[in-house]
């Protein structure tokens, strides 16, 4: 492992954060929007995430069964963002323009499936995290430093 090895990996999970936030506030932002260019009622997105992880592990832990230890890692990335396709609430407003005009649930509108309580639970965890990885990048900013000095 390098000496700035944590600092990348920090800055990977600062730079997914920064994207999770993103979505999170799009997810809000549109909380109650009826109607997209695709049609219908908007789909919360998610982020999906995935380890970088090293093919071929320079040290193997010896706590972690060894089927289980793909080494150390390099960190994490986005894999892809997904819509989340259920159903949002339906509610009845037959004057609405997006109300569902024919079939069961006529007079329906159907609005997002954005939780705002969820969401901002998931956006004050994402803060928290980004947070925690600028800290790791500060802890090993002082190492560093502190490793300089010991060597003059």
């Amino acid at each position: 492992m390098g000496m700035f090895t944590s600092i990348n990996i920090a800055s990977t999970g600062m730079s997914v954060e920064r994207l999770r936030t993103d979505v999170i506030s799009d997810n809000i932002a549109n909380a109650s929007t009826t109607r997209t260019p695709e049609g219908g009622a908007f789909k919360k997105s998610m982020v999906v995430l995935r380890p970088i992880s090293d093919t071929k592990p320079q040290w193997k832990n010896p706590f972690v069964p060894a089927d289980l230890d793909n080494g150390p890692g390099k960190g994490v990335k986005v894999l892809e963002i997904v819509k989340d396709e259920t159903q949002g609430r339906l509610v009845l407003d037959p004057d609405h323009p997006d109300a569902i005009k024919s079939g069961p649930n006529k007079g329906y509108v159907e609005y997002p499936n954005v939780n705002i309580v969820n969401e901002m639970v998931n956006l004050i965890a994402s803060s928290r995290a980004y947070e925690a990885n600028a800290t790791v990048i500060d802890g090993a900013k002082d190492m560093f430093t502190a490793a300089l000095d010991i060597a003059r």
